[in-house]
């Protein structure tokens, strides 16, 4: 029988990409997010467009409830929806605040508490937890993003070991750099919460510094490419990095002190 996954954020980047791509590997694919006319696309390989907004409980309650109708089980969550909101922790609001992290850790944990009694129930299933580079290390100008981040990342190691003797195993991905909106997103959060005040030169420069990246973004695909390893593997890691400078990044970060570090990214912004 074919697996049947849940993909979150399927409208655009890792999330639409990772739906296409299992679509078309016989996966029964239900690509999940609030703008289901950028899905229409996905149609043509058989991904089935599913209105979700992951702030709210009762779209992503109803959203699951219809997958277990039609499909009678999911099997794989990839939990990929998630935004960078940027700019100083003294600038941005705390409405701001609440909703990045009710995006990129609320709504994500949501989803897996509703998917897990099936998974239970079936002695098998596959959480995907798309987190980033961001996880491990915290520049500055992105901290309430890195603080979300690093959240998913260390609810991922609790519930990885809470649900493993049912069979179920939790996989994070750690992306580097990647050739999607996201990126413009956050820049423009940026220049809105701190591209006046004291942090304004800074802010400036990280926007340069964002831009001028932005030919050595790793395609989306990629990504895609390594959560359907990742799912497909029989004893599949803990976590998977993959995307620009990803690797060494978190190597010189694992060798380093944190003032090495502060340093390092300090430099950026000289």
């Amino acid at each position: 029988m074919n697996k049947v996954v849940l993909v979150t954020g399927a409208s655009a980047g890792i999330g639409k990409e990772t739906a296409r791509l299992l679509a078309q590997n016989e996966y029964t694919v239900y690509g999940a997010a609030r703008r289901v006319e950028k899905m229409d696309e996905l149609k043509s390989v058989s991904v089935q467009p599913l209105y979700m907004d992951v702030t709210d409980d009762e779209s992503m309650v109803t959203g699951v409830q219809q997958i277990l109708e039609e499909a009678g089980r999911i099997d794989i969550l990839v939990n990929s929806a998630g935004f960078g909101s940027h700019g100083a922790i003294e600038d941005v609001s705390m409405d701001d605040a609440r909703y990045q992290l009710e995006v990129n850790v609320i709504g994500a944990m949501r989803l897996v508490q509703l998917v897990l009694p099936g998974m239970r129930k079936n002695r098998f299933g596959k959480i995907v937890n798309v987190s980033s580079v961001g996880g491990k290390i915290a520049g500055p100008l992105a901290g309430w993003y890195h603080a979300s981040k690093f959240a998913l990342e260390g609810l991922s190691d609790s519930l990885r070991n809470e649900i493993k003797p049912f069979g179920i195993d939790v996989i994070v991905i750690q992306p580097g750099a990647i050739a999607t909106e996201w990126g413009d997103i956050a820049h423009e959060n940026l220049l809105k919460a701190s591209g006046d005040g004291p942090y304004k030169k800074m802010a400036e420069k990280l926007v340069d510094v964002i831009q001028n990246s932005t030919g050595n973004r790793t395609d989306p695909v990629v990504i895609a490419e390594l959560i359907k390893t990742s799912v497909e593997a029989k004893n599949p890691k803990t976590r998977y990095v993959k995307g620009h400078l990803s690797t060494p990044i978190l190597f010189v970060n694992k060798i380093t002190s944190d003032k090495v570090m502060d340093k390092i990214l300090a430099s950026q912004f000289s």
